[in-house]
């Protein structure tokens, strides 16, 4: 007779983020915020564009270069896999990885931890565990100096001539980028199925110790399964706002959207549904500009 092992799925973040709350961020010391736009939107700053033609469909603040918290998780990723590293290799959490960020950051992903570099890509990507992703750079050959400055080459590689990483979670407010970058690090990263898969997980349960917890996709739109994204990825920390990149089709359309420091948990994700029915509504807007 043995009993069913309770699954935790309790978030961890909510007394950090209402501290974090407080702070003001970067868009709105830039005066960004509150500008109003044709759909309304509460994201400080967006840019919607078709990944096929390249063209602009709405931009909003579409030039400003500032921090993009976890959404730097993408570059984390990418950096992974190109070197190729093997996914079984088992990775374990480490003092250095809890105390990166220390009272930045609330974790169910304790020191001594073990998980493969598949898992902890997982992770990563879908429920944005920052112990994790800091344990991806820090098994990577030469430790997180070597991996960041190979996140920033990666970001000249891809011609993404105003952004600047620092780290591998996105907890510093040194990862920067603008949201026409940030297409093209959407664009990079949607080329690789894993990538697709991980980032679009509705949640994952993984044994953390004795226990088996369960983590939950930061997306809402990707629990809810209302939208049709095939890659994502949300951030936040008080410099950047709640952030939000993805890949979606709409209308048969391919398009990826970002959206920078929205307020609040749920509007950004508002946000994204508006274009989506914006674009349902008129299905052919004129283009803006090509990028």
């Amino acid at each position: 007779n043995t009993k069913s092992k309770k699954v935790r799925a309790t978030t961890t973040r909510a007394k950090a983020e209402a501290a974090e709350e407080k702070r003001p961020s970067f868009a709105a010391a830039m005066g960004l915020r509150g500008n109003h736009d044709d759909l309304n939107l509460k994201s400080s700053v967006a840019l919607i564009v078709d990944r096929q033609t390249h063209e602009v469909l709405f931009e909003k603040n579409s030039h400003a270069a500032l921090p993009i918290a976890s959404i730097t998780k993408l570059m984390t990723s990418l950096v992974v896999l190109d070197a190729q590293l093997p996914f079984d290799e088992p990775i374990v959490i480490h003092q250095d990885d809890v105390n990166a960020y220390p009272g930045r950051t609330r974790s169910r992903v304790t020191e001594g931890a073990r998980m493969t570099r598949e898992r902890a890509l997982i992770l990563a990507l879908m429920s944005s565990e920052n112990r994790a992703a800091h344990a991806l750079g820090r098994n990577y050959p030469g430790g997180i100096p070597a991996f960041v400055d190979a996140m920033n080459a990666k970001a000249r590689l891809l011609g993404m001539t105003q952004s600047k990483f620092a780290d591998p979670t996105g907890l510093s407010s040194d990862n920067v980028s603008s949201p026409e970058d940030l297409t093209k690090l959407v664009e990079a990263a949607y080329q690789h199925k894993s990538l697709r898969e991980f980032s679009t997980k509705p949640d994952y349960n993984i044994m953390i110790g004795k226990r088996e917890q369960k983590f939950i996709n930061t997306n809402r739109l990707v629990r809810a399964s209302d939208m049709d994204i095939g890659l994502q990825k949300t951030g936040y920390i008080s410099a950047a706002g709640r952030c939000l990149v993805m890949q979606a089709k709409v209308v048969g359309r391919d398009v990826v959207m970002v959206f920078l420091d929205s307020v609040g948990k749920q509007p950004r994700f508002a946000d994204a549904v508006r274009v989506r029915q914006w674009l349902e509504a008129n299905p052919t807007p004129q283009p803006l500009r090509r990028l």
